[in-house]
């Protein structure tokens, strides 16, 4: 029983983050502009950030409302879809939940049917204190290159 109430809670707490989530988008970007972006090809986008930027779930809002922001270091379409390296912009770069959003940017992006892989710039590791460099090596489930 008291498994049942655990999940009815976390239920209840994803599905008002995503309602938060998207009014929160919604201020600071333009949903329109979105949408088309996220109905085309990549290979038909003249700048790949906003792109990619319109691909993402929760995790934008974490990056549009604290300043932060990606790049796109490399990018290579091979046969199974687009390859990635980005890196963050911004506030991002000195956050504490920095590896929880490039676990959230991974996820997201690579649950689109042209992206196969994300993974991030070594550099970005430098910009983690210690405990923070280790966590992410440990837990963070993302790769750096």
């Amino acid at each position: 029983m008291d498994d049942d109430i655990l999940e009815q809670y976390r239920l209840e707490a994803a599905a008002a983050m995503e309602v938060e989530a998207k009014r929160r988008i919604a201020e600071t970007a333009d949903v329109e502009m979105d949408e088309n972006l996220r109905n085309m090809s990549l290979d038909d986008v003249e700048e790949m950030v906003p792109a990619l930027l319109a691909r993402l779930g929760q995790v934008r809002a974490a990056l549009d409302g604290h300043g932060g922001g990606i790049s796109v270091t490399s990018s290579v379409k091979e046969d199974d879809g687009y390859h990635f390296v980005l890196d963050l912009t911004g506030a991002c770069l000195s956050c504490g939940a920095a590896p929880g959003t490039l676990q959230g940017v991974k996820n997201d992006l690579e649950s689109d049917d042209e992206i196969t892989k994300v993974s991030f710039c070594s550099s970005l590791l430098d910009t983690f204190d210690e405990l923070g460099r280790e966590f992410i090596l440990a837990h963070g489930e993302v790769d750096f290159v």
